[in-house]
């Protein structure tokens, strides 16, 4: 037996030896191996490729506890590099010139900040995707939104809330005029054979008390006081033509028929020829708006309040043939007239077979029987095509309340700014401005993905506003003079550089 301290194998010299002689027998197998791999690929024609390298933990992963010193100083940094393509569309459309003459007036004490240009920085503040007026503060020294405007100094919030005060009415029908004439401009250009126009209004409730609110239907917050314009967009593009702008207490009706009429002559004006067609909900069934349409010879679709009309509820619960459109939908149609309408028209039934929703508290069985009921809808129209047709193309209004969901949730359409009504028919102005110029700005970018479908859905895929927003405009670049040529210089994104390439290649002159 050994000693504690005199066992060979704790004796460093002899633990040397032994992992020398390890390692040197190990480099001479390695090598042996390298020889013997040389030889074989000098005898062999086999295809060598590279061999793949795995990284290590240690490559990826890098230690990030330290916090960076954190210091503000002027470097011309802006947050909102992708507002370049803006800037260009804004020469393209001439936009400030045709602002500046809806503001033109014979004061001859004109504001330090054009009201023109205040109205401006109100729709480029919802492209960026800020809501309230205070939020301003929040990119103000921005030298990017600066140059876009063209201002040394951002105005003071309470500036631009009086700017919007001083607003007139003239200046705000040259403003919806200015409006419509953008979209005409894209539709003049586009020239199609018919142009499908959908009428249906928006709550925008608000809980100060403004001028021209009050207290109407309001599904989500009863008693609130709210305004309840009418607007019209165009199918086709996706974008509003026109508004109505009313106090949240007037029907759906309210002032419809002159509202439809006037558009129907601004867009005949402009496109002589052009067959207009109008879809609306059962709040604008009437037989005098419906006999201006035919007047108009305008083609509709309207739905229709059977539940109100006895005698045609008498006919759906008595018919029992139903042509067949597919396992779950029939239909059937006649010619018929309420009592006071002056002429019959043509009236389609459509049952749908859909589960009936099951309101009592869940009771988790083996067997769970699902209960099926007909779910009914009419629809007026003056149309010659087949029913399914028909059909179809008044399902397409969907893509309406689509757009009102963007302009609300994207587009703060539901802030009220201002007490004035002036100020908040121009706010809302402006979000219509930056909703259409966003959808003006991707059709100048490609060319139709669509052509007219029976639902009439738009003729170019859109990207949400906030979606263009995250992958665009929000990009941080640094402004520079590089041998005095003004330079946007932004972060290495090959997608991005493509993309901004592509769309200034197109609005930019040759």
């Amino acid at each position: 037996m050994f000693a504690a301290g005199n066992r060979p194998w704790r004796n460093s010299t002899s633990s040397g030896v032994t992992r020398q002689t390890i390692s040197t027998t190990g480099r001479r197998k390695k090598a042996a191996v390298t020889r013997y791999s040389s030889r074989k690929a000098k005898t062999t024609n086999y295809p060598t490729r590279a061999a793949s390298v795995k990284l290590t933990k240690k490559k990826v992963e890098s230690k990030t506890r330290t916090l960076p010193r954190l210091r503000f100083t002027d470097q011309k940094l802006s947050s909102f590099g992708g507002l370049l393509v803006f800037q260009a569309l804004f020469q393209k459309l001439e936009l400030r010139d045709r602002l500046r003459a809806c503001f033109r007036s014979s004061d001859d004490k004109a504001p330090a900040y054009a009201p023109a240009l205040v109205f401006l920085a109100l729709v480029v503040h919802i492209l960026l995707g800020y809501r309230t007026l205070r939020d301003m503060e929040a990119y103000r020294d921005d030298p990017l939104v600066l140059r876009l405007l063209g201002w040394d100094r951002w105005p003071d919030v309470s500036t631009v809330s009086r700017a919007l005060t001083r607003i007139t009415d003239t200046s705000l029908d040259r403003l919806r005029r200015l409006c419509r004439e953008l979209v005409l401009d894209r539709l003049a250009g586009l020239q199609p054979r018919r142009i499908t126009l959908d009428f249906d209004g928006s709550v925008l409730a608000t809980s100060r008390h403004a001028e021209g609110t009050a207290v109407g239907y309001n599904r989500r917050k009863k008693g609130q006081r709210s305004y309840y314009p009418l607007f019209c967009t165009i199918a086709q593009t996706g974008q509003v033509f026109d508004f109505l702008h009313r106090s949240g207490n007037v029907h759906d009706s309210n002032g419809a028929k002159e509202f439809f009429l006037e558009c129907i002559r601004q867009v005949r004006a402009v496109l002589p020829g052009v067959l207009v067609e109008i879809r609306m909900d059962s709040a604008f069934f009437s037989d005098e708006i419906l006999s201006a349409l035919r007047e108009a010879k305008v083609e509709y679709t309207v739905s229709v309040p059977f539940l109100r009309l006895p005698e045609m509820k008498s006919k759906i619960e008595k018919r029992c043939r139903w042509h067949r459109v597919n396992e779950e939908t029939g239909f059937f149609e006649l010619k018929w007239k309420p009592k006071s309408w002056n002429r019959r028209a043509r009236f389609l039934v459509i049952r749908t077979l859909q589960p009936v929703q099951r309101k009592q508290p869940l009771q988790l069985d083996l067997f769970e029987p699902r209960e099926h009921g007909y779910v009914f809808k009419v629809v007026v129209t003056n149309k010659t095509i087949s029913a399914h047709h028909v059909v179809a193309f008044h399902e397409g209004r969907g893509a309406q309340e689509a757009v009102f969901g963007e302009l609300k949730s994207e587009g703060q359409m539901d802030y009220v700014p201002v007490r004035k009504l002036a100020g908040n028919q121009a706010f809302l102005l402006a979000v219509i401005f930056a909703h259409n110029l966003n959808r003006e700005l991707q059709m100048q970018d490609r060319e139709p993905q669509r052509k007219t479908t029976q639902k009439r859905a738009p003729l170019w895929q859109f990207d949400r506003l906030a979606t263009f927003r995250r992958r665009l405009i929000q990009r941080a670049g640094r402004l520079t003079r590089p041998q005095g040529i003004l330079t946007l210089t932004l972060g290495m994104n090959q997608v991005v550089q493509q993309e901004l390439e592509r769309i200034l290649g197109r609005l930019q002159p040759a």
